[in-house]
């Protein structure tokens, strides 16, 4: 046992509608909502380019690493001591990537790199692939981050490192809702793990509608948000660690896992 562990942790996912490519005026609307949520929650998940909304013009809106977003979420992580995270755009060595930031209390940084770019939107043309594994650890939970599109690939959200929490963050389209709906449930049911999703709600300037059903299941696929809602909303969800272990050890599904290595 990890003697260090917080056996119960309390998730805020805010389920936004973004003011399209305005950075300031998303963090505007945000802080409050953040200030009143941070002293319950030890974790305030945004979703995708929360910033922004999901756009293809990295060049005009991607900030630096130390730029006004960053130093914002930092700011207020630590004043009111809970993890500030979700994705933005951001510039670093002349390429743009889509960057869940993961920031601590202590203003740390880390981050995971959307791997899968969506096609269908040429995503994959503005902004580079991530690398990394996107395993972040906080009080003594191993949590896996993800963007969107990876939902739609299991292999890359396949349970291998025994994490505990899968988050995504999202600009998930009504038109393909319950592909949404699905894989969601359907990822934490394979992994055996908490996975909660975040997404918006509103419609971007290219007519395309965002009806939210952010949602958070347990390891065997329950639902811990109840109904979906389809307007901004904040959705608390407690999870408890001993009681996923409890899971693990009556339907050792994680031990029948196929192995096998990612390139």
């Amino acid at each position: 046992m990890d003697k260090d562990r917080q056996d119960q942790i309390t998730l805020a996912m805010f389920q936004t509608d973004p003011v399209w490519q305005e950075p300031e005026a998303n963090r505007a609307k945000l802080t409050p909502q953040i200030m009143t949520m941070a002293e319950t929650a030890d974790i305030i998940l945004l979703p995708e380019m929360f910033t922004t909304g999901f756009s293809m013009a990295p060049s005009k809106l991607a900030e630096p690493m130390n730029g006004s977003t960053v130093q914002w979420m930092q700011a207020l992580a630590n004043e009111y001591q809970t993890v500030l995270a979700g994705s933005i755009i951001i510039e670093e060595n002349g390429s743009f990537f889509n960057r869940f930031l993961w920031v601590t209390p202590h203003c740390a940084v880390t981050y995971y790199d959307k791997r899968h770019g969506f096609t269908l939107a040429g995503e994959h043309l503005k902004y580079s692939a991530g690398k990394t594994d996107g395993i972040v650890h906080y009080k003594g939970w191993k949590i896996c981050l993800r963007i969107c599109y990876d939902l739609r690939f299991p292999v890359w959200c396949r349970n291998t490192q025994n994490y505990d929490l899968l988050l995504f963050v999202a600009n998930w389209p009504n038109a393909r809702l319950q592909a949404w709906d699905a894989l969601l449930k359907a990822r934490a049911i394979e992994n055996m793990t908490y996975c909660c999703g975040v997404n918006i709600v509103g419609e971007d300037p290219k007519g395309n509608q965002y009806k939210g059903h952010s949602a958070a299941y347990d390891a065997l696929g329950n639902s811990l948000t109840g109904s979906f809602v389809e307007k901004e909303t904040t959705l608390k969800v407690r999870l408890d660690f001993q009681e996923q272990q409890t899971l693990r050890t009556r339907f050792r599904f994680l031990e029948d896992r196929d192995n096998f290595e990612l390139r």
